[in-house]
């Protein structure tokens, strides 16, 4: 019988894509953690994906179309997928974020209209 679940551990490295280590089947998410000073090396964008970022804990920058976007622990982002975008940690803080790419436009159902209540 297969589990209606999957389970992993993500420790401290750099970038855990988990689309594979968890059978992901309608979104990406990946676990990133930038070092003080440090960027991710490139500015990309999608095609179709747009991406949710949850700033887990330090600080730095998002640059998004040549807007600087200050991010904070506890601060959400949405960004859509055309957009050209490069993330930063501050000069003193690590940053460490979740990124969840969908489909834009993609949701059909959610929250209590997706859900069945069991007895």
């Amino acid at each position: 019988m297969m589990s209606n679940f999957s389970k992993v551990t993500v420790g401290q490295e750099a970038r855990t894509e988990l689309h594979d280590k968890l059978s992901l089947t309608g979104a990406e998410v990946s676990v990133n953690h930038l070092p003080a000073g440090a960027s991710v090396p490139f500015v990309h964008s999608h095609k179709q994906n747009e991406e949710i970022y949850a700033i887990l804990s330090g600080q730095g920058k998002a640059v998004i179309d040549g807007e600087t976007v200050e991010l904070h622990a506890g601060d959400w982002l949405r960004i859509a997928p055309a957009a050209k975008r490069q993330f930063f940690a501050s000069d003193d803080s690590a940053i460490s974020y979740v990124c969840i790419q969908v489909k834009a436009g993609s949701l059909d159902a959610y929250t209590a209209d997706d859900a069945e209540i069991h007895p």
